[in-house]
């Protein structure tokens, strides 16, 4: 789910296409990427339906069906559970909802594309160095629509748990609250990854923890946008315990 700022040097090969207009074209999954995105979600959700679940919930948003849209930002590690999350405190309550979650452009994001499909939720493809404006726009186009908008912070590259701008510029243009994210698995694989991702093992206990909406006012300056911005990442990382 997530905006996702790149330092690293593009691959040519993973580069998504240009139009004849300008318009970046992000790669479609490959069928491998297909049937390898079905094993993801028959096997998240075969997992996810052992956990033991347990909501700390600051936000006071999910002790019922919310009643106002919102952007979920949660740690590109913590992604396995993210969608499952979202149907269980938000769907099950209040099933007209939608959610649109931003992935990579590149032809490695083609995979996280499909299993997002997969899960019902619509995937916007941009990133600070790939399609970002075209992204935002569409971001903010779904928000206009009544879409809930999800969001890694720190994706794709990182560094892990250093939150980037894109997430604060998405809640100044759609007007929508902030709400960090996270949860602790006491069983867990971990890997050798640069978020060190995490993949719960059948029959973990979940603490989840809901953090207090942040709100970024749209007339917000750049020092404003900058202590909100370290006010998300500090609130992610008290509720982040690995």
């Amino acid at each position: 789910m997530m905006p996702e700022v790149s330092s690293a040097p593009e691959n040519p090969a993973n580069t998504p296409k240009r139009s004849t207009s300008g318009v970046i074209i992000p790669h479609r999954p490959r069928w491998r990427q297909r049937v390898a995105a079905l094993l993801i979600y028959g096997l998240v959700r075969c997992v996810a339906g052992t956990l033991r679940y347990r909501l700390n919930d600051a936000s006071g948003l999910f002790a019922g069906a919310p009643r106002e849209r919102f952007i979920f930002a949660i740690w590109h590690n913590r992604l396995a559970l993210s969608l499952m999350m979202y149907r269980r405190y938000v769907l099950r309550r209040a099933p007209e909802r939608r959610l649109a979650a931003m992935v990579s452009a590149s032809r490695d994001g083609g995979l996280l594309t499909r299993v997002l499909e997969l899960f019902n939720v619509q995937p916007v493809r941009g990133s600070s160095s790939r399609r970002g404006p075209q992204a935002l726009r569409e971001m903010v186009s779904l928000a206009e629509a009544g879409y809930d908008l999800a969001i890694t912070p720190d994706g794709p590259r990182g560094p892990g748990y250093q939150v980037q701008d894109g997430v604060i510029s998405t809640a100044q243009l759609t007007g929508l609250a902030i709400v960090p994210v996270s949860y602790f698995l006491d069983r867990k694989l971990r890997a050798k990854s640069w978020d060190r991702f995490q993949v719960p093992l059948p029959f973990a206990r979940c603490d989840i923890f809901a953090g207090k909406p942040i709100h970024v006012p749209r007339d917000a300056s750049d020092a404003d946008r900058e202590a909100l911005r370290k006010e998300l990442e500090q609130a992610l990382r008290e509720i982040s315990r690995d």
